[in-house]
């Protein structure tokens, strides 16, 4: 849960020193992919009685607006958008 939390701002700070917004996509593609494995992990621990519901339930709210922020980071560097 560590790895995958870390891996979401490391690879925001590494796509954000890119030269190119494509690349810069990609790195938030992998953020996001992270994001999901943690949500992942988070569900499999309150299953397993490791995280309460009330904790898991939070953290999860706070991954989900997170990808939500994600995305819209990803949709504001697309060159083609109307």
């Amino acid at each position: 849960m560590q790895r995958s939390a870390i891996s979401i701002p490391s690879n925001i700070a590494e796509g954000s020193e890119r030269k190119s917004a494509p690349d810069f996509q990609r790195f938030i593609n992998i953020a996001q992919g992270s994001a999901a494995e943690l949500r992942t992990q988070i569900y499999i621990a309150k299953e397993v009685n490791i995280l309460s519901d009330a904790d898991a339930k939070e953290v999860i709210k706070e991954l989900k607006s997170i990808s939500r922020m994600l995305q819209s980071l990803h949709n504001s560097l697309n060159p083609n958008r109307g």
